[in-house]
């Protein structure tokens, strides 16, 4: 079985991920398990020659100088991936996420309807959070194919590496990649303010320029996208500020205050009722109370302001997943698992 077979049986069942690693077997990601392929243990030859097989020899030299290498690797027909090599036990290993091409409508995602409402935000800030293979992604690209097909706009994507290939509808849509067109995040973001933009999603908001740059650019007007490695809003608001000197951070937290428009944290489940995933969603809307308390520093207060303000959209991740399990839709040992407060939680759904 060479690489084609084991991404092609990877295909088959749907896996969203690959893992290649001497001294195993193929293994794939499925609704989040890991399941071994009818395949012989890989040697450190054969993975060394499925990696050269989806390079070229400056990508190899690049990663014998760094030991890690990310990129892009695409089969017609079948899949793009996100590739990543890297060394474990003295020996080559590779991690591939499957990306999806065509992104899905808004609709069909399972998440609430004020997601499709942010939609219709004419600037500021909009962060999707969670977990690596939370969701993110997918979120951020079905609310710009919304706004590829309602508006009449620009949109700059800068991404780590492009997933969906995004189609110019009624909008005009360019998508540029780290590496291959842009050096940095946060140097594609300062270039793209002159690029006249009206939307901009950012892959994520890694570090202190690329951050800046972003809640700049929703201070003059623009609608920004991003992402953090966050499981909730208060977390998100925190980490932000974290990431400047504290003789800034009074400064920052003002800017946030208003520029801040949401911030949706996703965590995605195994369904029981047939195969597949869904996703667990807390939003925070930047209500006047939130930005007050992003302003004044009492982000502890932001899951009381969820927790009550359901009327106007916002949820909490416990409401939400427990939502999810009322319905059928999962297990109640996840639900328990990946809850904020598993103990209160716990009585919820025993009552």
């Amino acid at each position: 079985m060479n690489l084609l077979d084991i991404l092609r049986t990877a295909h088959e069942h749907n896996a969203s991920d690959i893992h290649i690693v001497s001294g195993h077997p193929p293994m794939m990601r499925v609704n989040t398990v890991m399941t071994p392929l009818d395949h012989p243990v890989l040697t450190a030859e054969t993975v060394e020659g499925a990696l050269r097989e989806m390079t070229v020899e400056s990508q190899m030299e690049r990663f014998y100088e760094t030991l890690d290498l990310d990129f892009s690797y695409e089969i017609p027909q079948l899949n793009r991936y996100r590739v990543n090599a890297h060394m474990q036990r003295a020996s080559i290993a590779l991690a591939m996420r499957v990306i999806r091409t065509q992104a899905p409508p808004l609709e069909a995602l399972n998440l609430p309807e004020v997601i499709s409402r942010l939609t219709y935000l004419p600037r500021g800030l909009v962060l999707v959070t969670g977990d690596t293979g939370s969701g993110k992604t997918t979120t951020l690209a079905a609310m710009i194919e919304s706004m590829n097909e309602r508006y009449r706009k620009h949109i700059m994507t800068l991404e780590d590496p492009i997933e969906y290939s995004l189609e110019s509808k009624k909008c005009l849509i360019e998508q540029r990649e780290l590496g291959q067109d842009m050096p940095s995040f946060a140097s594609g973001l300062k270039h793209s303010l002159r690029q006249d933009p009206d939307i901009i999603l950012v892959g994520e908001m890694r570090d202190l320029d690329t951050t800046a740059l972003a809640i700049s650019a929703a201070e003059t007007g623009h609608l920004v996208l991003s992402t953090l490695h966050t499981v909730n809003a208060s977390q998100t608001v925190e980490r932000i500020i974290d990431m400047y000197p504290a003789n800034q951070q009074n400064q920052i937290r003002s800017m946030l205050g208003n520029t801040l428009q949401a911030v949706v944290s996703q965590t995605l489940f195994s369904r029981i009722d047939r195969p597949g995933m869904v996703p667990a969603v807390e939003v925070m809307l930047c209500t006047p109370a939130v930005r007050n308390i992003i302003r004044e520093a009492r982000t502890f207060e932001i899951p009381n302001v969820i927790d009550t303000s359901r009327q106007m959209g916002m949820i909490s991740l416990d409401s939400s997943i427990a939502e999810l399990y009322f319905n059928g839709l999962i297990s109640r040992e996840d639900a328990v698992a990946q809850a904020a407060y598993p103990d209160k939680i716990e009585r919820q759904l025993a009552a």
